[in-house]
């Protein structure tokens, strides 16, 4: 197993981590019964600030840290099968 295979593995396993605790912080969409009493409806704050909000930069590390996963993984693939 070579120096470049080992830190490959750390470094997914640290993307691993990463996503999980990521995904775990973030509030989930449904927004069940209380939405379909109340309404449910959206503000225009909100809409207008989508993309600076919170949940909006947690989905954007998700996608970032699950492409480095993505991409780590095939590198680790196919330095195994070039040795």
């Amino acid at each position: 197993m070579s120096t470049l295979e080992i830190v490959a593995g750390i470094v997914l396993i640290l993307a691993c981590l990463i996503i999980t605790a990521v995904v775990m912080v973030q509030d989930s969409k449904e927004q069940g019964l209380t939405s379909a009493i109340g309404g449910g409806s959206n503000s225009s704050f909100y809409e207008d600030n989508k993309g600076r909000t919170r949940d909006a930069q947690l989905n954007r590390f998700t996608k970032v840290s699950a492409i480095i996963l993505f991409v780590v993984t095939l590198a680790v693939n196919i330095i195994s099968a070039l040795h």
